[in-house]
């Protein structure tokens, strides 16, 4: 008889972002197989979460500060079967030291013994993964003591539930082009790229496709930090002065019922497209390397508005060559 565990999983904020979403879909297929599942975290906002964690299929315990939820793993430790944390199996999706800041003597002083702890306690993990091959190459050049001592990080690249997605409807000319926002994300880029159609409208046969299309940028935002509040605000003031505002819609934090809506019914897109049957435009660098097939199932492009406005026109002006990128993408992953 399969023996059923009891398993806990720490993750510090537990938002609606794709590190939440690859921690609550693991829980939630260990929930269905009859594993007693337990999400710690240090916050929790049910207005701003996925909604697996308010529906009744885990156990959530929302604590308020980290440190608090580490006090609880100590004292709960002995009652778990198995405990999916950052430092027994740590998923790096990029290192912190990189993320922080250290522009000023002030900041490197505070961040000085903070990274130096990172360090040490991600090579204490019993297995660390990462999100892709370049994560990896990112986590070598930053920690390079853990090099120096042959701790290498194993790549397990995100998974996505394909059933989840609706049966793509047919490409016409009027379809929008959707790009999922992340605070991380280039969207200045986008908007910039979007405005030059315009531009390439006047040189173009189909030039009413291109000057039809629209923009829709939508995902994750948390108003509680200050990174998002700003960057949200660039990509729209650059969308009034490229005069385009009018044909952008900007979506924050919405459902994943909506998020899957408008996967199955734009033209393109960025995130979780392969499993929504669509072409990707994506840049030439980092994890999109490994998973676009250039001119197969999308286009990796030099980072620059001129390169992604020409991606976007060929595929607006060609909707059934991007079903055809789009339909080939699971096939080229799986």
């Amino acid at each position: 008889m399969e023996r059923k565990l009891k398993i806990g999983t720490i993750h510090p904020d537990l938002g609606i972002g794709g590190a939440e979403r690859l921690i609550v879909d693991a829980a939630v297929e260990l929930a269905s197989l009859g594993h007693n599942v337990h999400v710690l975290t240090a916050h929790h906002d049910k207005n701003r979460c996925l909604e697996e964690t308010v529906a009744g299929k885990l156990r959530l315990f929302a604590y308020l500060r980290c440190i608090f939820v580490a006090l609880c793993v100590l004292f709960l430790w002995p009652s778990f079967d198995v405990i999916l944390a950052h430092r027994v199996v740590f998923y790096c999706h990029f290192p912190d030291l990189l993320l922080a800041q250290h522009t000023t003597v002030l900041w490197r002083l505070y961040r000085k013994p903070i990274d130096f702890i990172e360090e040490i306690t991600t090579g204490m993990a019993d297995m660390i993964l990462v999100n892709s091959k370049f994560t990896a190459s990112m986590f070598t050049n930053t920690f390079k003591h853990l090099h120096a001592r042959e701790i290498q990080p194993a790549v397990l690249y995100p998974a996505v539930n394909m059933d989840q997605f609706d049966v793509p409807h047919s490409y016409n000319s009027s379809e929008s082009y959707s790009y999922l926002f992340h605070v991380e994300k280039n969207i200045e880029l986008t908007v910039s790229a979007f405005a030059r159609l315009h531009t390439l409208a006047e040189h173009a046969l189909q030039s009413q496709s291109l000057t039809e299309a629209t923009l829709t940028i939508a995902g994750g935002y948390d108003n509680r930090l200050r990174e998002n509040v700003e960057y949200l605000m660039e990509p729209r003031r650059l969308a009034e002065r490229e005069r385009v505002s009018h044909r952008v819609n900007f979506i924050t934090s919405c459902s994943t019922a909506e998020r899957n809506k408008l996967l199955s019914q734009c033209l393109m897109n960025t995130l979780e497209a392969v499993a929504a049957h669509k072409p990707v435009i994506a840049c030439n660098s980092g994890g999109p390397v490994e998973t676009v097939k250039d001119g197969e199932t999308g286009f990796l492009c030099n980072p620059t508005p001129e390169e992604f406005s020409l991606a976007m026109a060929k595929l607006i002006q060609d909707p059934q060559m991007a079903s055809r990128m789009g339909g080939r993408g699971p096939e080229a992953c799986c």
